[in-house]
């Protein structure tokens, strides 16, 4: 008996042309956030591209004595570099050239301890291959101005616009227990607002300087950056780096050092 088969549909192939394939090299620039070892010449270099977000990279030869990658690709360097991706979670640094060196920070231990802390908290904040142009040109926009100027209240500017960037502003107008308005005397770390004096928790805030974070919060950081400077001002910085340890659940180690 024969088998009747019936004919198929012929099969449509999609041909896709060079021009629409996605290059695997392409160019960036770039803020240094960290680096590591990699085998015995090698470094990864972790960077925030203004494309592409964060981005690791192979360094070849970066260790060696001499290299000019090694140099530049040190943080916190502004440069830009030529990539090529890897198949992996790894591209290939092929070339790199510095856009911004800051080299006030390499010879003030201060500028560069308060930089070193911008870099680190924006690296615990990330997460690879997403693209966060406006944190690229605020976190440029910082190290600039610690290189060119460091206001006593960059630091605290910095970490409280990349909470409220984040989506994680903190509350610091009303008690987080009982909603009164004030008088406000603490931060609550956990709850991530202030309290008052009956529920009181955390760590002690003044007026002053929650008035000096909200100023900051609502678009008056130009204004902040131009407050004398005193004991209100530095406990502010210390605050809003308390709220960054705490939301990101890591120590910003490179604030050990001031």
């Amino acid at each position: 008996m024969a088998c009747e088969v019936a004919e198929r549909e012929p099969v449509a192939v999609t041909q896709v042309s060079e021009a629409h394939r996605p290059s695997k090299s392409y160019r960036e620039r770039a803020i240094v956030l960290r680096n590591y070892k990699l085998g015995e010449t090698d470094r990864i270099i972790v960077m925030l591209t203004e494309g592409s977000g964060k981005v690791r990279a192979v360094a070849k030869g970066a260790r060696k004595s001499g290299s000019r990658h090694g140099a530049i690709l040190e943080p916190p360097t502004h440069v830009e570099v030529q990539l090529y991706r890897g198949r992996g979670d790894l591209d290939t640094v092929t070339q790199a050239q510095a856009v911004e060196p800051f080299g006030s920070l390499r010879t003030d231990l201060d500028r560069l301890t308060r930089a070193s802390s911008f870099v680190e908290a924006v690296d615990h904040v990330t997460v690879d291959r997403e693209p966060h142009e406006r944190l690229y040109l605020m976190l440029a926009g910082a190290l600039r101005m610690v290189a060119n100027g460091n206001p006593t209240l960059t630091a605290a500017g910095f970490f409280l616009k990349l909470l409220a960037l984040e989506g994680l502003e903190p509350v610091l107008d009303r008690c987080l227990s009982c909603g009164s308005a004030g008088p406000l005397v603490s931060f609550d770390p956990i709850g991530f607002g202030t309290r008052c004096a009956s529920c009181r928790s955390g760590i002690t805030v003044s007026d002053e300087g929650l008035r000096v974070c909200r100023l900051i919060l609502s678009g008056g950081l130009a204004a902040a950056l131009k407050l004398p400077d005193g004991p209100v001002l530095d406990d502010v910085n210390r605050l809003a780096a308390t709220m960054v340890e705490h939301q990101t659940e890591r120590q910003l180690k490179s604030l050990t050092l001031m």
